[in-house]
């Protein structure tokens, strides 16, 4: 069992050396006294890598497990509230529709531009060069 995790060993010492040597490669490996030290060059995660079986089997290191575990938490948390159809800080509920009263207002203050506009074109038209209606006053009754 020996002869075959010698060569496994010293496999993952050539990878660990030509991705430190070149600078490449997502993971750079380190030999320690108990095994190897895996680190993710992307995410900057940390790995404890042991030889086992003629394997090399690594595990995150435990402030990364409780990381890990903790955003697993959180993600069942937010699905479970999707599930049960309630609102988080994530889903807001449907909106409502305007009222009537807020839909009046707004058509009332939409009628006032129009005739304000029209009024404007109206003395384009005419070749005059009135002064824009004051607010208050109708344009089509000066």
């Amino acid at each position: 069992m020996r002869i075959s995790a010698l060569p496994l060993t010293f496999a993952a010492l050539i990878l660990a050396g030509s991705a430190h040597a070149d600078g490449e490669g997502r993971y750079r490996m380190e030999k320690t006294e108990t095994g190897f030290i895996r680190l993710d060059t992307t995410s900057g995660d940390i790995s404890l890598c042991r030889e086992k079986d003629g394997q090399i089997v690594c595990r995150m290191a435990a402030d990364e497990r409780a990381a890990f575990e903790k955003e697993l938490d959180l993600l069942t948390k937010r699905v479970e509230a999707l599930e049960k159809g309630g609102t988080t800080g994530l889903t807001d509920a449907k909106p409502s529709l305007p009222t009537d009263e807020e839909i009046d207002r707004t058509m009332t203050v939409m009628e006032k531009m129009m005739q304000r506009f029209m009024g404007i074109v109206k003395n384009l038209e005419d070749g005059e060069e009135k002064a824009v209606p004051e607010k208050g006053t109708d344009p089509q009754k000066t």
